[in-house]
């Protein structure tokens, strides 16, 4: 399996350091990841995305058609529609079902994408844990500043509680800046004294909107899909005048202690390498679990490409094993509404 794991526990601070200066960009990814970042980088991948609306148009139309297999990745479960109130997400249920519920929240910069466009991440998910994905849609901006979608998530989980899911059987996982919003939904959920749910996964979130992070210079040339600047224009689209460094928006500024166990997986080339490693450190020093893997030169949010790219399929299939052990005492399965 390409990538490299930093176990749970104090120690694995010490060895993620050492592992940093020994390990990283030693192995070399599959064919396959190589193929499509370069075409990524080709396709997608450009100096300016434009300001506020140009940006959002351009992103919708580049990110947010469903890709032209998803339909085939649901083939087999059953997908239905969520309505109520202000909730707006898809179910898509196995049939064959184990206790618990995946909480899925797709990214797409803030500005665009939805439940639809991560089907294929969220229908993964749904086949190799066994068990009902609750995938969540949210405002976007710019026409909902943050923190709406933050809003719309938290609003989504309550729903599902309330429906009868325990939040020890919900294992939150999102993408990008759906990883954003699941790490912030776990310390909002802890700061009010709220049950939490089983564990948190987040593939390559974006947990830093000031772009302070080292790698967002450092893979200024290797990141196959953004330019540094772009990380200021889709911050500045989804803040408004809005503070970058509040920790509802950037969560790696929030106090993270006393959060449900946390896997992180993030590639070696991507801006957002080090939001994801400074998360994992915070955790780590505040005596939390968390677990972080870097793949080797894959594109931004490479899971979408599943079943295509080796590390795509290494990756969700990890991360189902790693729900599967948080899930583990689970009793019932909750209804759908």
């Amino acid at each position: 399996m390409s990538g490299f794991l930093y176990p749970f526990g104090k120690r694995a601070i010490l060895h993620f350091e050492k592992s940093i200066s020994s390990s990283e960009g030693t192995r070399m990814s599959s064919w396959q990841a190589r193929a499509f970042s370069r075409a990524i980088r080709a396709i997608v991948r450009r100096q300016s995305w434009g300001h506020e609306d140009a940006l959002a148009s351009r992103a919708r139309r580049v990110f947010g058609a469903p890709p032209a297999y998803g339909w085939l990745a649901a083939v087999g479960l059953t997908r239905r529609a969520c309505r109520s109130g202000s909730v707006r997400a898809e179910w898509l249920i196995p049939r064959r079902l184990r206790p618990g519920v995946v909480f899925y929240v797709h990214g797409g910069g803030f500005v665009s994408c939805s439940a639809a466009t991560h089907r294929p991440i969220a229908a993964a998910l749904a086949r190799l844990t066994r068990r009902r994905v609750f995938s969540v849609d949210y405002r976007l901006a710019p026409e909902a500043r943050l923190p709406a979608a933050h809003e719309d998530v938290a609003a989504a989980y309550g729903w599902m509680v309330s429906s009868g899911a325990h939040p020890s059987e919900i294992a939150l996982v999102g993408d990008s800046a759906g990883g954003n919003l699941v790490l912030s939904l776990a310390v909002q959920l802890r700061d009010q004294e709220a049950a939490a749910p089983a564990c948190v996964a987040a593939f390559s979130p974006w947990t830093d909107l000031t772009g302070r992070s080292p790698s967002v210079r450092m893979n200024a040339d290797r990141c196959a899909m953004f330019h540094p600047e772009n990380m200021r224009d889709f911050a500045a689209a989804a803040l408004g005048s809005g503070q970058p460094d509040t920790p509802i928006v950037s969560p790696v500024y929030a106090d993270l202690h006393d959060l449900p166990p946390v896997l992180l997986h993030v590639g070696s080339t991507e801006l957002l390498l080090d939001d994801a490693r400074r998360v994992h450190y915070r955790i780590l020093h505040s005596n939390g679990e968390s677990s972080l893997r870097v793949y080797d030169d894959v594109p931004h949010c490479w899971q979408m490409l599943f079943p295509f790219v080796p590390e795509a399929a290494a990756s969700l299939r990890e991360t189902a094993a790693f729900i599967d052990a948080s899930l583990g005492s689970a009793r019932r399965v909750p209804r759908v509404a």
